[in-house]
């Protein structure tokens, strides 16, 4: 019997505002390929992904499959980013493992999606990858006043593709649909923790990061400019050396 396929959901019927580009983020080249395509191109060129779902924008469809090879699947986004990987997740019929990624983490190497993966092979129902906390941070009061420091232990910020067995996600997204609360989830993960599913981390990886504004896309293109960003080994996210 062959093996249950590895589908990736990509999001991106996003406008990206903040990006100001003047069409869907998802759309904007980065070093002249656009973020959806490098980030499909991640994905596949990683090895533990066979099939790749892209959630679109209703009216730019054609547009988002001008850039994006003939075997992905491109189907129209939903009123959020939560109704949108509900709207990829219906066309995923049968898979080992499904992964929800963001167009914008377009540089996320390939390590990265492989230890998804293979946590997700391992057992791991719902697989987050994530790197501590560096920065200070400050609890601040409606005034902006500092009430007091935050302490950073146990503190991670999670990245992207995130894993799941795939009738947990199906679960999770259909609790979403009927709960108002769950719905308020920011992710894929936070709807699992929602239906009391447990969440395991695996390393991210600092160049995994999300294009939002444009100095993010600047970094980006730097990095790009610097060569190749695709795979090797994990970096630390204080050094930026490999771990």
């Amino acid at each position: 019997m062959s093996p249950r396929p590895v589908v990736a959901i990509v999001p991106a019927a996003g406008s990206g505002e903040r990006l100001g580009a003047g069409r869907p983020k998802a759309l904007v080249p980065v070093a002249g390929e656009a973020m959806v395509a490098r980030a499909v191109d991640g994905l596949l060129g990683s090895g533990s992904v066979d099939e790749v779902v892209v959630v679109a924008p209703v009216d730019h469809l054609d547009a988002m499959r001008a850039v994006l090879p003939p075997a992905v699947r491109v189907v129209p986004g939903g009123a959020d980013r939560i109704a949108s990987v509900a709207l990829g997740l219906a066309v995923v019929d049968d898979a080992e493992a499904v992964l929800v990624h963001d167009a914008a983490r377009c540089l996320c190497p390939a390590v990265v999606t492989r230890a998804v993966v293979d946590a997700v092979r391992a057992g791991h129902g719902a697989v987050i990858p994530a790197l501590p906390v560096a920065d200070t941070l400050r609890r601040v009061d409606a005034a902006g006043r500092v009430v007091g420091p935050v302490d950073r232990t146990g503190l991670l910020a999670v990245q992207t593709p995130q894993g799941f067995a795939r009738d947990l996600l199906c679960r999770a997204h259909e609790a979403a649909a009927a709960s108002p609360t769950a719905s308020r989830a920011t992710d894929d993960a936070g709807l699992v923790e929602a239906l009391g599913g447990e969440v395991v981390t695996v390393a991210g990886d600092p160049r995994a990061f999300k294009i939002t504004t444009p100095l993010d896309l600047a970094m980006a293109e730097a990095l790009l400019g610097a060569g190749d960003v695709s795979d090797g080994p994990p970096l630390d996210a204080r050094t930026g050396a490999p771990s």
